[in-house]
């Protein structure tokens, strides 16, 4: 058993989805536009350019601080930090050192059960570096700006993580969080989520932080985060062992080989000669401003999570699936709502047929509708099937006007064509018979021509019942209503 446990703080940087760059008009789009197209004398640098700051940044910016517990300042302002890389244009970058926008701030984090509170130590707004580019076998670089001047919120957290899951699970909930409010789709692999995460080993039980922090970059996925910090935990476990002393340091994490290499000795902030911007003024928050800002505030996602389980009585573990993403848990209550007009309109007071048609609603939509959406990459509010068709092809489940099995077919053609259930019904020959007579009939056939399973069944064989049905099944072309030929065999095999 380990002598140590892990001290581990994250830097997050969250790339925001403003219309415009960070300090000047250029569309904020780096991703599908080509090289060093959408650039200006600003954000390339040109010398006797002036910045603007971009208010939807600052204000998008304030709305996560808000939802993340933060202090908001009443005065902010921006610094530059210097430093060279071919990638920075102006040799510096806009940033904010000590009066960033959101000070102070706690978010609740759970897992295994646990809820822990993780401290925020800041967020403050900057702008991007361009990125470089390494063609293979070349002998130069290319740079791309079109990056440059984009806006980033840099989160940075007290070290309260005890383990790399925690980790993981709050960066899972912060881009949840992100995608809830609309600032970013904060995904990893395109770099809108960005994580460096900072790690120690101290005696368990120890108090006070360790004498080093290893900083870890490069990991660009929620699992490259939690396997790098499991990793360093090891290599750093052994180093301690052998008596070694371990320095702060920069290590990236090598994707492929699953380990940490060493890259610099970790700068401090008076290694980059911070002082105040120029050229930007000091920002001023008042109280109304930043009321104005909480008063756009969506139901944020654990507060949805909460409602789901008390009002609809679902499981926690399908509520979390829904809540995820924020599309689905709206499609989902659009569903709902269609449901809940049906139950009004017939009066159905039935308290377990409302809770069962409210939970098939929710597995359909965890279910086949999110296998299907995945699938095509697509979200519940770009798929072709309207919350009302979608509820009305639960309605004729319930109704018993087709069967579970011949819904899931019905239910791919409407994802596909966005047509009405019942027109797919119909025109596919998917109809549930659900005639007595026409059943009885069938089952009487049935058992005529298999009286040797009958006799099993009345011999007591079980299984023997199965086998009828299936019978049935077959010789309606799977149309009939398998609890009422169920019901049928089971009174004429008394």
């Amino acid at each position: 058993m380990s002598k140590y446990e892990p001290v581990i703080g994250l830097e997050i940087h969250i790339q925001l989805n403003t219309k415009s760059k960070m300090f000047c008009s250029s569309p904020n789009n780096p991703d599908i536009a080509e090289p060093n197209t959408n650039i200006c004398e600003i954000c390339s640098g040109q010398p006797g350019t002036l910045p603007v700051a971009n208010q939807e940044a600052i204000e998008k910016s304030i709305l996560l601080g808000l939802a993340l517990n933060c202090e908001i300042a009443e005065y902010s302002k921006f610094d530059r930090k210097n430093y060279f890389y071919p990638d920075l244009p102006k040799g510096y970058q806009i940033s904010q050192l000590d009066k960033p926008i959101c000070g102070k701030g706690g978010v609740k984090l759970i897992t295994e059960g646990r809820p822990r509170n993780i401290r925020i130590t800041r967020a403050h707004l900057e702008e991007d570096a361009g990125k470089l580019i390494h063609p293979a076998g070349a002998k130069h670089s290319l740079v791309d700006l079109n990056r440059a001047g984009v806006p980033l919120l840099e989160i940075v957290t007290e070290p309260d993580f005890k383990s790399p899951a925690e980790a993981r699970v709050f960066l899972q909930n912060l881009r949840r969080l992100a995608r809830y409010l609309g600032i970013s789709d904060a995904d990893m692999e395109k770099g809108h989520l960005r994580c460096d995460a900072n790690i120690s080993l101290r005696k368990i039980g120890g108090k006070g932080l360790p004498p080093y922090k290893v900083e870890i970059k490069n990991m660009n996925s929620f699992k490259a985060v939690e396997d790098a910090l499991a990793y360093e935990i090891i290599r750093q476990e052994e180093e301690l062992e052998d008596g070694k002393k371990i320095f702060t340091q920069t290590r990236g994490w090598v994707d492929n080989k699953k380990i940490t290499t060493e890259q610099r000795v970790k700068e401090g902030s008076d290694d980059y000669r911070y002082f105040p911007e120029p050229d930007l003024p000091v920002l001023h928050f008042t109280k109304e401003f930043v009321e104005k800002i909480r008063g756009r505030m969506p139901e944020l996602p654990e507060r949805k999570m909460m409602r789901f389980v008390e009002e609809y009585k679902l499981p926690e573990k399908i509520v979390a699936q829904l809540v995820e993403d924020k599309d689905m848990a709206g499609y989902f209550e659009g569903v709902v709502s269609d449901l809940q007009e049906w139950f009004s309109a017939d009066e159905t007071k039935d308290e377990r047929l409302i809770k069962k048609q409210i939970g098939q609603a929710a597995n359909w939509c965890t279910g086949l509708f999110t296998e299907l959406l995945n699938a095509e990459r697509i979200s519940a509010k770009e798929s072709k099937i309207t919350a009302e068709n979608f509820a009305e092809l639960l309605k004729m489940i319930e109704k018993g006007e087709v069967s579970k099995t011949a819904a899931k077919e019905v239910f791919a053609e409407m994802f596909k064509t966005g047509g009405d259930p019942s027109n797919i019904v119909e025109d596919k020959g998917l109809k549930q018979v659900s005639d007595t007579g026409a059943l009885k009939k069938a089952v009487s056939e049935v058992i005529a021509v298999n009286a040797k399973s009958a006799e099993d069944f009345r011999l007591g064989k079980k299984q023997a019942l199965g086998f009828l049905v299936g019978k049935v099944m077959k010789a309606t072309k799977g149309q009939a209503n398998p609890e009422m030929v169920n019901k049928i065999l089971l009174e004429k095999l008394k």
